[in-house]
């Protein structure tokens, strides 16, 4: 049987950070980053694609907000905003490998699926909202008012001496990707497949009922699980980096090429890599090895095929 490779794409795949986000530039960097999952198309591995969504969902919520406010058009909750950015970029994703197979004469099927990903609402995560969502700031007014009108939670920043507050919202662990079985069969089956976009459109089981829940799920820790559950070989991580340092960006930084689980924990453990940043990366990858998974590579997509890049994280040496 062929290997199966899960492939979680970031942000910047699609939006790159000096950019306005036209659909040119979306569309652009989309064919770029596909070009780079070619050789895995080529080694014949089975493959399954997720990606983040941090931009275009934040675009969205602000849609939401002008539509609102300027025309009275009511608001859609966080669970349809994600579902929103995970047809928009599948289509994109999908287009984009298209084009680049089509280019190398190769014939694959290729599908995007809605994926929604179980949470508990007794996750710690609700007691302490982190996650920032939507509109960089709103003014005291504004805080107020929305607090008021649909308990939003807000937490105030200070940025080049402004102050403003952020909408924050949750960021459970993710229990069960809930189309996983047929995930598992399409890949198999050599279809390509798109899922669990965004970390997956949170739910929570009451009452024999799914019922959505504002959150956001870390696109990492949901791809791994993914890659657990539907028993993938290999799980790799795109980023904005070739490796993973110890110590980014201080005159001490030291690339990691080779990790095992024990040394990876270990670094994580001492605050070794940037919480916001790394760190969700890294404790994605062990998880995979940890339950079943061979290797996982984090690295950026340009070096995706060239074996000399990436910081590649197994069991054991």
């Amino acid at each position: 049987m062929a290997k199966m490779a899960v492939v979680a794409l970031g942000g910047n795949a699609l939006l790159r950070g000096n950019q306005k986000g036209t659909i040119e530039e979306q569309e652009q960097n989309t064919y770029e980053t596909m070009k780079n999952l070619l050789f895995l198309i080529k080694d014949g591995y089975n493959l399954v694609i997720s990606h983040g969504n941090g931009p275009q969902v934040g675009n969205i919520l602000m849609r939401n907000d002008a539509g609102e406010t300027e025309y009275g058009i009511p608001q859609m909750p966080l669970d349809i905003c994600v579902a929103d950015s995970q047809g928009g970029i599948g289509y994109m994703l999908q287009k984009g490998l298209r084009n680049v197979m089509n280019e190398q004469g190769i014939d694959r099927e290729i599908i995007s699926l809605i994926t929604m990903v179980e949470v508990s609402e007794e996750d710690e995560a609700f007691k302490n909202p982190t996650k920032r969502v939507g509109k960089t700031y709103y003014d005291k007014s504004e805080t107020d008012r929305l607090v008021k009108e649909k308990g939003w939670i807000f937490k105030e920043e200070v940025k080049e001496g402004k102050k403003g507050w952020r909408r924050v919202v949750p960021s459970p662990k993710p229990l069960d990707i809930l189309n996983k079985r047929i995930v598992k069969e399409l890949a198999e089956s050599g279809v390509i497949v798109i899922a669990s976009g965004g970390g997956g459109i949170p739910v929570a089981k009451k009452n024999a009922k799914l019922v959505p829940i504002e959150a956001v799920i870390d696109k990492d820790s949901a791809s791994s699980l993914l890659a657990r559950q539907i028993g993938a070989d290999e799980f790799y991580i795109l980023t904005d980096v070739p490796y993973v340092y110890l110590n980014y960006a201080e005159p001490n930084q030291k690339i990691l090429e080779i990790l095992d689980k024990a040394d990876a924990e270990k670094y994580l453990n001492e605050g070794k890599f940037g919480e916001g940043n790394m760190s969700p990366k890294i404790r994605a990858a062990i998880e995979f090895v940890e339950y079943g998974g061979k290797k996982s590579v984090i690295t950026e997509s340009t070096k995706l095929e060239d074996k000399r890049y990436g910081t590649k994280i197994t069991l054991n040496y």
